[in-house]
This record gives C-alpha cells, sequence and structure tokens, in this order.
C-alpha cells in the first residue's frame, strides 16, 4: 500500500460514495430519459471530477499513486463501456420500456459496487498471503482478451443462465411491465413482472463483469484504495454515459479489439510479476526470477491510452468510410 494519509481515505471514500448516490437519487425523484446533451453535460462533469481527484492524489500521495489510479480508472472506464453494450442488450433483449431503464441502471450500478467491493476485499487478502494467486488471474486475463478477441464474450454474457430459467419456472409472471414496478396484480392475482427477471439479470453480469475487471486493475495496483476509488469513478456517470452513446455503442467496433490488447498486457504483467516473486516450487526451485523485467505503472497507462484512442480513431474512419459508400 502506498503512504497515503489515512483521513484522505476515509473522506475521499466518504466524499465519492455520496456523490454517487446523490446520482442514483436523482433517478428515484426525477425519472426521465435524459436528452444528449444533459447526458455529455454529466459524463464531462465526471470525467472532470476523476482528473481534479487524480491531480489532488498527486499532491497528497505522490507521483506513483496517481499514476496508478489514472491507468485503473481508464481501464475500468473502457470495461464499463464494454458493460453498457451487454446491458444494451440485455433491455433490448426483454424489451425494457425507455423511460424504465434508468432505474434498472440504478440497480445495476448499486449491485455492481456491492459486488466489486467484496472481490477487492478478498482479492487483497489473497494476494497478500498468496502471490501465486497472480498466475491464475494473468492467465485469466489472458483468456477472457482472447474471447473479447473472438468477440465470443458478449454472447455470451446476456443470454438467460440456468438460474434465471429456474426462476421462471418458480415464480409467476406477468407478460407485461407496470411502471417500473417487480410486482403486480393480474386478474386479483399477484405476479412478478419482467422486471425482476431483468434485476437478476445485470446482477448476475455484473458478477462476470468484477471477475473481469478486478484482476485486471490488481495488475496495475495492489493497493485496495486506489482499485476501489478508480471502479468508483468508473461507475460514476455510467447511467448518462449509456444514454449518451446509445446507438454509438455498436459504431466502436474496434472497442473490444482495444480491450482484448489491454486485459492480454495486464495478464502478461501479472505473470511476470508472479515470476518474479515466486514461491511455486516447480517453477526454478520455488525461488524468485531476478532476471524478469519491471513494467513501470506508465508504460502500463501508455498502452491503455493508446489501445482506447487506436480503437476510437479506426472505428470512427470506419464509420466515415461507410458513411461515404453509402452516399456515393
Amino acid at each position: 500500500m502506498h503512504d497515503i494519509p489515512g483521513w484522505f481515505r476515509v473522506a475521499s471514500l466518504v466524499v465519492l460514495i455520496l456523490i454517487l448516490g446523490a446520482d442514483l437519487l436523482r433517478v428515484v425523484h426525477r425519472p426521465h430519459v435524459p436528452p444528449m446533451k444533459e447526458s455529455a453535460i454529466w459524463v464531462g462533469i465526471y470525467v472532470g471530477l476523476a482528473l481534479l481527484y487524480a491531480g489532488i492524489l498527486l499532491v497528497v500521495g505522490g507521483h506513483q499513486p496517481a499514476t496508478e489510479f489514472v491507468a485503473g480508472w481508464l481501464t475500468e472506464y473502457s470495461l464499463s463501456m464494454d458493460n453498457l453494450f451487454v446491458f444494451m442488450l440485455i433491455m433490448t433483449r426483454f424489451s425494457v420500456p425507455r423511460e424504465y431503464q434508468q432505474r434498472v441502471l440504478m440497480v445495476g450500478i448499486i449491485v455492481a459496487l456491492v459486488f466489486r467491493a467484496a472481490f477487492i476485499l478478498a482479492g487483497a487478502a489473497i494476494l497478500a498471503r498468496f502471490t501465486w494467486v497472480f498466475y491464475i488471474f494473468g492467465f485469466f486475463l489472458i483468456y477472457t482478451a482472447i474471447k473479447l478477441m473472438r468477440g465470443e464474450e458478449d454472447e455470451e454474457e446476456f443470454h438467460e443462465n440456468a438460474l434465471m430459467r429456474q426462476v421462471r419456472k418458480v415464480l409467476p409472471f406477468s407478460e407485461h411491465y407496470d411502471a417500473g414496478k417487480i410486482r403486480t396484480t393480474v386478474n386479483g392475482k399477484l405476479r412478478f413482472t419482467p422486471m425482476l427477471i431483468v434485476f437478476l439479470t445485470i446482477g448476475s453480469t455484473d458478477i462476470l463483469f468484477a471477475m473481469d475487471s478486478i484482476p485486471a486493475i490488481f495488475g496495475l495496483t495492489r493497493d485496495p484504495f486506489i482499485v476501489f476509488t478508480a471502479n468508483l469513478f468508473a461507475l460514476m456517470g455510467l447511467r448518462q454515459l449509456f444514454f449518451l452513446l446509445g446507438g454509438l455503442l455498436e459504431r466502436l467496433k474496434y472497442l473490444p479489439i482495444a480491450l482484448s490488447v489491454i486485459l492480454g498486457f495486464i495478464g502478461i504483467k501479472l505473470i511476470l510479476e508472479a515470476l518474479a516473486e515466486n514461491t511455486i516450487p516447480f517453477i526454478n526451485h520455488g525461488h524468485h526470477i531476478t532476471a524478469i523485467p519491471n513494467i513501470p505503472t506508465w508504460v502500463s497507462l501508455a498502452v491503455i491510452a493508446v489501445s482506447i484512442a487506436a480503437a476510437a480513431a479506426a472505428s470512427l474512419a470506419r464509420t466515415r468510410l461507410a458513411a461515404a459508400k453509402h452516399r456515393n
């Protein structure tokens, strides 16, 4: 862990959770479909807050934690964009009315926060005792990167799983939504609405997202505080980002490739770190491998930034080329 004052850690978590909570409460008190301009303003505000926080962290904690935070935040934010595409598939699959989608996203963000907090605490405790877990994390991220490159990830994550099918068999469901409610009355009988299935599907996919994102950010920093704050900032504005991007997500054709490169790079970095701190008997007789190069955080940050920028530029160029061909 970095030498960051305890008061700053506590104050940061309190303020950030209050900001996120205030944003989610807006959905309850003012449910609406935000226009693109409003969404763009709020996304800009949250991105600005993340960069401002990185600057404060630079002053309070130094260069290393600030760089790790930016790298972690960019990674989690880019993964969140891909997650939004899955959320969009879920809502399309279950025909969620647009006016209820904010409530679904609100529940999804809360569940994601809870799962990620649990995964972070568990991951930090495990990694502190068993450095060989980095091997598992590394190979898992490389496996995920290969799946993303092949385009398999999204197709698997939004299909109804066995739990959802069992829930449908056990509980009585209505065929229609009722103003975003979970339960409704049909012919005098209580029924669950499809909204419950949507919530459960979002929750189960949040677990999968946490399994991808938490090992990835632990490959960039081992400080649970930085891991959690980076995740908090990634979740901030996620609801507005959903409505801002909308159909634009489908135009980001090369985003999965960028995420694949990022996850693959971090996976290799984790394996190298595991080799450098090796304790497994059948590898180098259980001794550390001192010849393993150390990849600085700024290199990781550069790989992440360049990958995302290249994917966005290539996707934009492809869209413009397709539009030019259509006009001709």
